[in-house]
């Protein structure tokens, strides 16, 4: 989903955009606000100045989870005399965050480079601050769900860790009081059929990673395109739908498949010859819109062109070129299994419990921060043709391990391959924790799944059919934070 990212909050521009009105140093305004773009490299110079040195490297999980009030395992909507998601907020509140409103109603809040914001069906989701450590990240997954915690409890309600709604139909879930949402709901059914059971059923976990130059974001993003169908498989915790088994072990991933093509998928043309931020943003630009944002409204434009914006001639705003905050808003809409912004963002993993949530900056940290990892997961994929990876995204989310990879091989191969150069990656980081633990030991669980061969979505299957017999309702406990 669109979200408010850990690095979106404050954008400092140094001179890149020096025909658009910006200075040696400024800070870009958001909402519309700004001289117009007058030049197509200004947008392709907003991507590189994510560019950062080594030492700046920071990492930013973003994780999703599903409130429902505990009398009777129902969703919680936005306002009620009992359990709600506005009491949620207005409870978490007295932690130092501050309050974020649309229209009158309370939508999010804020603590330093952090947010917490809602989905659309109302899924929670923490937007943490950029961080050093997996250990850091990890710590402030932790305090978020005991703030959680202390206030679900308080009023009723308790949260849980799924990929996908294990219950609710679309016409139970609720809708949250936010404006895009509803031109995103209106739009889905025109691209896909399964957009609206992304929006309001699903749940990920997400891991935001930087890069160092135009080279260096080229390599990441496509030694993590091509594995992220991997992480599907090994974050796979989505076996249920309408209270039963769904016939996939990560549903979330299958619901991607078919929820809008134009902006979603494994993106085949990052990994030809001529990939560079321009082209990025060229695949952007053919890509529809959702929205135009002035004084805080949201201005219907799904479907219409970015291109004509640029010439002056989009029908919801007719003469008005747009500003970089537009190209921002722009790209936030585009929903691949990896995104770049100011940094590559890792989105191919089904919502789980505390510990996955940890190992997934765990995984890809390993993969991607250290040189001679990357360069040995590349190795690994970089004779992978375009079909064989939408080949292994679509079959991960069915299969998980038992995947096919590698003619009989199956996908827990590769996953035992792959983990051992993410956890020899974050051995050569060598940051430590107070214990003297490196950020290695984050990934013991995705090691036992590698070994056994079983995903979480496994282990949920097997206990349906067994000691919870048939039922959902043991899932509200078992898969509760």
């Amino acid at each position: 989903m669109p979200s408010t990212s850990i690095f979106d909050t404050e954008i400092v521009w140094r001179g890149l955009f020096r025909d658009g009105g910006l200075g040696m140093s400024g800070t870009y305004n958001q909402g519309g606000e700004g001289a117009p773009i007058e030049h197509l490299d200004q947008l392709a110079a907003y991507l590189a100045s994510g560019c950062k040195p080594r030492d700046a490297f920071r990492i930013g999980t973003e994780h999703e989870k599903f409130g429902f009030a505990l009398k009777d395992h129902t969703p919680i909507p936005y306002e009620s005399d009992g359990p709600s998601v506005k009491k949620m907020l207005e409870g978490l509140a007295r932690f130092g965050w501050e309050r974020v409103e649309e229209d009158g109603k309370l939508v999010a809040l804020k603590r330093n480079a952090a947010s917490i914001t809602l989905e659309p069906g109302g899924q929670f989701e923490l937007s943490g601050a950029p961080l050093e450590t997996v250990h850091e990240t990890c710590a402030e997954v932790n305090g978020h769900l005991s703030e959680v915690r202390e206030v679900a409890d308080e009023i009723g309600a308790g949260f849980l860790g799924l990929g996908f709604s294990p219950k609710w139909s679309l016409e139970e879930t609720p809708m949250m009081p936010k404006a895009r949402y509803g031109l995103m709901k209106a739009y889905m059914p025109k691209v896909g059929t399964m957009g609206h059971q992304m929006m309001f059923r699903s749940c990920t976990v997400q891991t935001n990673l930087d890069f160092s130059s135009e080279a260096d974001m080229i390599k990441k993003f496509r030694v993590s395109l091509a594995l992220q169908p991997l992480a599907t498989a090994l974050f796979a915790n989505s076996p249920f739908k309408d209270g039963g088994l769904n016939g996939y072990l990560s549903y979330r991933g299958h619901v991607w498949t078919d929820t809008d093509r134009n902006r979603t998928g494994m993106l085949p043309f990052v990994f030809e010859e001529g990939m560079s931020f321009q082209r990025y943003v060229d695949w952007v630009l053919d890509v529809p819109m959702y929205f135009v944002k002035r004084g805080g409204k949201y201005l219907d434009a799904t479907g219409q062109s970015f291109r004509d914006f640029l010439d002056g001639r989009l029908p919801a705003l007719p003469g008005e070129k747009p500003v970089i905050s537009d190209w921002e808003d722009h790209i936030g809409t585009m929903f691949p299994e990896v995104r770049l912004k100011t940094f590559l963002e890792m989105r191919g993993a089904d919502s789980g419990p505390w510990n996955t949530l940890c190992a997934l900056p765990a995984f890809w940290v390993g993969l991607l921060y250290d040189d001679t990892a990357l360069d040995a997961a590349w190795d690994l994929v970089k004779g992978w043709s375009a079909d064989h990876r939408e080949g292994l995204r679509l079959a991960a989310a069915v299969h998980g391990m038992r995947a096919g990879y590698d003619g009989d091989r199956p996908m827990q191969d590769l996953a035992r391959e792959v983990l051992a150069i993410s956890r020899a990656g974050l051995n050569a980081r060598g940051r430590l924790n107070s214990y003297g633990e490196n950020e290695a030991h984050f990934l013991d669980e995705l090691d036992e799944i590698a070994v056994s061969g079983l995903t979480r979505a496994d282990h949920l299957i097997e206990r349906f059919k067994g000691e919870w017999k048939g039922s959902i309702e043991p899932v509200f406990t078992e898969c509760a934070y």
